[in-house]
């Protein structure tokens, strides 16, 4: 069987902030958002597509067969922690890939019933085959079988920054000796000048993508208070502060970054 996606559902264009908001809507992981959700991530998130398309690759590299699944085969245990719709799962399952159906078992968590019910039927037409687990669940008291890598795409900068140590020890202490976390967030410098000059060439990226005035400037009043970044240090040290040995900034691309973490 191919495991290139089927893509049954014509496109739609993210459309979400083409009207003014009322000032107090916030922004959330509802149907409308999900029904656009990958227009939405591709024309916001610069490279997007390549943090993707490595974590096969890391994959390959740090995952060691190290759990056991119900049939008592070796595999290795990976979480999507936050996943949407599913796009990190199809990325480790891409034919580049080169893991076979019975080397991974992925459980995939979000906490949208919308984005899961959706990734569910995704995953099933098109990795019928694989051990793929979608669950509805908030990733803050979900607890972890022992895995042997974690992923974290543009999730934890929704979580309170009260919230998010608890989140990585709770990573951390399921992660096997020599596990990965894939850490990937939108963040700021701390530096007013430097922020100043990346959100503006990130909402350059953005109207070079086509989207409005009204649009880019609606989105960014529906996330205030909602989406709340750290600076690379913050995380690094957060990092370090429940275990990791090291980490380290591996992606770059304006104010988004890519971070690995080795237990």
């Amino acid at each position: 069987m191919s495991t290139t996606p089927n893509t049954p559902d014509a496109v739609v264009y993210d459309k979400v902030f083409t009207t003014p908001l009322d000032k107090a809507a916030r922004f959330s992981f509802d149907e409308q958002v999900v029904a656009c959700f990958p227009d939405m991530i591709r024309r916001s998130v610069p490279g997007y597509g390549q943090m993707l398309a490595m974590l096969p690759i890391f994959a390959k590299r740090h995952c060691q067969f190290g759990q056991t699944n119900k049939a008592g085969k070796r595999i290795s245990r990976v979480y999507d922690l936050g996943c949407s719709l599913g796009g990190a799962t199809m990325a480790l399952l891409n034919e580049a890939g080169g893991f076979t159906a019975d080397q991974l078992q992925i459980k995939a968590v979000d906490i949208s019933p919308a984005m899961t019910e959706k990734a569910t039927r995704v995953l099933a037409e098109n990795y019928p085959d694989h051990d793929i687990e979608v669950i509805t669940a908030d990733i803050r008291g979900f607890q972890l079988e022992p895995c042997d890598m974690v992923i974290l795409n543009l999730t934890l900068q929704f979580l309170p920054p009260e919230d998010r140590t608890q989140v990585l020890q709770t990573i951390y202490n399921a992660l096997n000796d020599g596990g990965i976390l894939v850490l990937t967030e939108k963040t700021h410098t701390g530096d007013e000048q430097d922020d100043a000059w990346l959100v503006e060439r990130y909402y350059d990226f953005k109207r070079a993508n086509g989207y409005s005035e009204l649009e880019i400037s609606g989105k960014r009043n529906a996330l205030e208070n909602v989406l709340i970044t750290d600076t690379l240090d913050t995380h690094h040290q957060r990092l370090a502060e429940v275990g990791f040995r090291r980490s380290l900034t591996w992606f770059q691309f304006l104010n988004f970054a890519s971070m690995i973490a080795f237990k």
